[in-house]
């Protein structure tokens, strides 16, 4: 099944997500329709608040963006070929390296991209889809992925990093976003 996206302006976009344990109810279903929705509205990363549910899950596959890139510019990233998988309960353990700005975006906040500045590493402990335990470093685009997914958990946002007069800047794009003034080619629901 595939979820409409939460759009920016909507409340579980801000809150912190809560753990939760291997009895969740269909959880094999439930990844299966992130995946499903992730891919549908042509996203790398997708966290559970993004589909109205305030838990502790996301789902990521760098992959994708690799797969688009010529082979000489895919030697720039220490990452390549990407990684795709579930992170449950995910903590992170450390951020390393130097900050370097990326254009992200966001299917919340569709139509808006901006430089974001992030570590160039994390590790994170984290459940797979089998509640696996798994403590892992990332690097890279991938390392980006997680982290924008991750704050996701945390009721943060990429918009969040900006500067205040860029936000500002946007401001009536948001409040437009926020209103469902936009067309985009995936399902989204808009506070109300």
């Amino acid at each position: 099944m595939i979820f409409p996206i939460v759009a920016y302006g909507s409340p579980v976009l801000r809150k912190i997500a809560k753990e939760i344990n291997a009895d969740y109810t269909e959880l094999e279903l439930f990844l299966a329709d992130m995946w499903e929705t992730m891919y549908y509205s042509n996203g790398v990363g997708l966290a559970a608040p993004q589909i109205n549910k305030d838990i502790r899950v996301f789902v990521i596959d760098s992959k994708q963006i690799f797969e688009s890139m010529e082979s000489d510019e895919k030697k720039s990233y220490p990452d390549a070929p990407g990684y795709k998988g579930v992170f449950i309960n995910p903590k992170v353990i450390e951020l390393t390296g130097e900050e370097w700005a990326y254009n992200e975006g966001c299917l919340s906040i569709p139509k808006i991209r901006e430089d974001v500045y992030r570590p160039e590493a994390v590790t994170i402990q984290f459940l797979n889809e089998k509640f696996e335990p798994i403590e892992q470093t990332f690097h890279g685009i991938t390392a980006r992925v997680i982290l924008h997914e991750y704050d996701h958990l945390e009721g943060k946002l990429f918009i969040d990093y900006l500067k205040p007069l860029k936000k500002k800047l946007l401001q009536s794009k948001l409040n437009d976003i926020s209103k469902g003034k936009i067309k985009v080619d995936y399902k989204m629901s808009f506070a109300k």
